[in-house]
């Protein structure tokens, strides 16, 4: 039989890429903004978007902010690990962030739409998926309702891709409920699975 050697201290220590999702309006802009807070030893990647900025968002924090030109000389480029086009915008996540953060040892969070996360899943097989949900479908709608952003028709087509989206749960590798007045329990959870992931035998180990 083959003998293994005794191991002490902490398991070897590889930096995740962590993809925070779900479907629109589930309130993933407010857990990645309490998770910066909580957890300044991660690297934060900051989406590039088309799309104009709401009224509490601020470039270079929130997003950076562009135009349709300037998006398009990336992809041109090749210099964006994943974009897509939602609602009638463009988002994506420069590569640059992502290798010089792994670099240095750190974790890396993106938030994502689930269209992105599936496309980092096939890229980065071994990214860490977890899809935020409410507490019912009833919180979420008027939670989308109350951000007033949209027109009744982005309205409908919100609620059509989120049935889309929810069809893909079985793609992620953890479900947490983001529920209204308990932000501070979401990130405690995603904080565990950040943990959990980092104590594996077996450590992920992604490549770009």
């Amino acid at each position: 039989m083959k003998e293994r050697s005794l191991i002490f201290g902490a398991p070897k220590r590889n930096p995740l890429l962590i993809v925070i999702s779900g479907p629109s309006g589930i309130g993933k802009d407010a857990v990645v903004g309490l998770l910066r807070k909580n957890t300044p030893d991660t690297h934060f990647v900051i989406t590039m978007t088309t799309r104009a900025p709401r009224v509490d968002e601020t470039h270079g924090v929130d997003y950076f902010f562009v135009d349709r030109e300037t998006f398009e000389d990336h992809i041109a480029k090749d210099e964006l690990l994943e974009y897509a086009k939602v609602y009638s915008d463009y988002k994506g996540i420069p590569k640059s962030q992502v290798r010089e953060a792994f670099a240095t040892g750190k974790d890396v969070i993106m938030r994502l739409d689930v269209q992105g996360a599936m496309t980092i899943r096939k890229l980065c097989p071994d990214a860490v998926l977890i899809f935020l949900t409410a507490s019912s479908k009833e919180e979420w709608m008027q939670r989308l309702i109350a951000r007033r952003s949209e027109t009744p028709d982005e309205l409908a087509l919100r609620i059509e891709t989120a049935e889309k989206e929810y069809a893909l749960i079985d793609k992620f590798d953890y479900l947490v409920v983001n529920s209204h007045m308990h932000l501070e329990q979401t990130i405690c959870d995603i904080q565990s699975i950040i943990r959990t992931e980092h104590m594996r035998t077996n450590p992920r180990k992604v490549e770009l």
